[in-house]
């Protein structure tokens, strides 16, 4: 019999953190800093939680301090910026009080009693003490909004669906675009976009795709789907059209490619390890359980959803994709001599399934479930009838039991997610060319950090999860030195239109995860 737990590779590659480097890079005295053509005096940053400072799954105080936003704010005081003031959350551990289940507090990086690590969990050390409906009063300009997706910034009353819009929206009524505009910024950032395809590529792909069903009303959109493409560039023209208004300069920003970010090339679509003794040692009873299935699959003329696991070489995990056809009906007739009353129900569990390759992308969240007994999926069996030593083989998540669709990114779906995107980053450059406004490619320069890395005074900012210093432990979103970078790039295209010179920041002064006891 297969055993309760299937160990599988660790995704902690964990070798810099805790232990960062300190750099004295003091601003550099220099008549030749200049505000070019910008009147800097009220910079108003509109987004999501990129913006935000979002990080490590939860808004707390660090991670607006360093957010991008704030980090361009002191350096436009070089040369006549304003003050620039941000919703701050009431503490550093994130989330809002009593409401934990639905706005976690953020992870931070745990050890055993060996001191070793055993992977990101969410802080205890303090409770949370926001308070979900508080308003702040009076106005900010970093107006960076968790959650909220490119069509949400013009909904009137959006405070009343998001509690972060909330806690500094103007009135019941407010959005966000219209309170951005009455502040009447002298300059502006915009970056939004992101979540109108991240939600898909997290959920892996259990959402619509309205590029698919020509759905152009948001109103009925679910949280985990993607954005058409028409809509996206009607909402992102009258945002750009609001904030650009009478001449004001700007900058946008385009968006990275999402399935680029640790979240989903953390966790390899052969994470199984052979060398691996436990593991190992199961492969010949894992190899016996397909054969049955196997003959079957050939028989079909679908050898390849045959499944082998191998001694030798790394092993995938087994998935379930719903875009191959579902031949339950003919896989039961199959099978029927070999497992005999038990037929229909091994058969519908095997009707689509495969096992992964490296086309596939398994998401973070994935790393909990694969090699896990399913407890749920046994007893469900032993109702249908099927011994318990069956169905403990049948149970073991992405190995016996099909990985469902929610962990893993199929190559269609990544599909999708790019063709949106590509549609999106061109909405967002033909607008900031024909305004006469900053541009960066975001795409460009995490895509730089995510194929070898970024040096920096001191060091190489990657995507590495973890340890490559450039984004949270959620996967996600940014560390403060993955913001660093994100500014020092706004800071390049603002010289390059509008002749602003200022000094870069040192990416290597700006931190990059947090362990669990150092939580201030």
């Amino acid at each position: 019999m297969i055993k309760n737990n299937i160990k599988y590779l660790a995704v902690l590659a964990l070798g810099l953190i805790a232990c960062e480097p300190e750099f004295d890079n003091p601003i550099e005295e220099s008549n030749n800093f200049t505000s070019g053509e910008l009147d800097l005096t009220n910079y108003v940053a509109l987004g999501n939680s990129l913006t935000a400072g979002f990080a490590d799954g939860a808004l707390y105080i660090t991670g607006q301090e360093n957010s991008f936003p704030n980090i361009l704010a002191q350096q436009f005081k070089i040369v006549g910026g304003g003050e620039f003031t941000q919703p701050l959350m009431a503490d550093n551990t994130g989330g809002f009080a009593g409401n934990n289940a639905d706005f976690p507090p953020r992870l931070v990086l745990v050890f055993d009693e060996n001191q070793q690590p055993v992977g990101p969990a969410p802080y205890t050390g303090a409770a949370s003490t926001t308070d979900i409906s508080a308003n702040l009063g009076g106005t900010f300009n970093n107006m960076g909004v968790p959650g909220a997706k490119s069509f949400h910034l013009g909904f009137e009353g959006y405070g009343s669906l998001n509690p972060y819009f909330g806690r500094f929206q103007q009135s019941a009524t407010s959005s966000v675009i219209a309170d951005a505009v009455a502040q009447n910024p002298s300059f502006f950032s915009l970056w939004i976009g992101n979540n109108d395809i991240l939600g898909y590529a997290t959920s892996g792909g259990t959402g619509e795709d309205h590029n698919v069903t020509g759905n152009m009303d948001p109103t009925s959109y679910g949280s985990n789907d993607i954005t058409n493409n028409g809509l996206f560039s009607q909402t992102y023209t009258g945002l750009v059209q609001a904030l650009a208004a009478g001449g004001r300069k700007g900058v946008l920003i385009d968006l990275p490619n999402v399935t680029s970010i640790p979240f989903f090339t953390t966790v390899p679509f052969a994470p199984l390890s052979p060398l691996d003794p436990d593991f190992a040692a199961q492969i010949p009873t894992l190899n016996e359980t397909y054969a049955g299935l196997n003959m079957a699959f050939v028989g079909l003329g679908v050898p390849e959803r045959s499944v082998e696991f191998s001694a030798t070489a790394a092993s995938a995990v087994v998935i379930k994709d719903e875009s191959l056809e579902d031949i339950t009906t003919q896989l039961t007739a199959a099978i029927t001599p070999v497992f005999g009353p038990l037929a229909p129900i091994i058969a519908a569990q095997f009707g689509q399934v495969r096992q992964a390759t490296e086309e596939d992308l398994l998401v973070l969240t994935s790393s909990s479930v694969i090699g896990q007994l399913d407890t749920d999926r046994v007893a469900e069996l032993v109702g249908l009838g099927v011994p318990q030593e069956l169905a403990g083989q049948l149970s073991v998540k992405g190995v016996t039991l099909p990985l469902e669709d929610q962990f893993v990114l199929i190559p269609a779906e990544q599909t999708a997610i790019k063709v949106a995107q590509d549609s999106y980053n061109e909405t967002i450059r033909n607008l900031a060319t024909a305004n006469g406004l900053a541009f960066v490619s975001m795409k460009s320069q995490l895509s730089q950090v995510a194929s070898g890395g970024v040096s920096f005074d001191g060091g190489v900012i990657t995507s590495t999860f973890a340890s490559g210093g450039g984004f949270s432990l959620d996967g996600v979103h940014p560390t403060p030195r993955g913001h660093a970078l994100v500014a020092n790039g706004i800071l390049d295209a603002l010289e390059r239109t509008y002749g602003l010179v200022v000094p870069r920041v040192n990416p290597g002064e700006f931190g990059t995860i947090t362990v669990s006891n150092e939580v201030n």
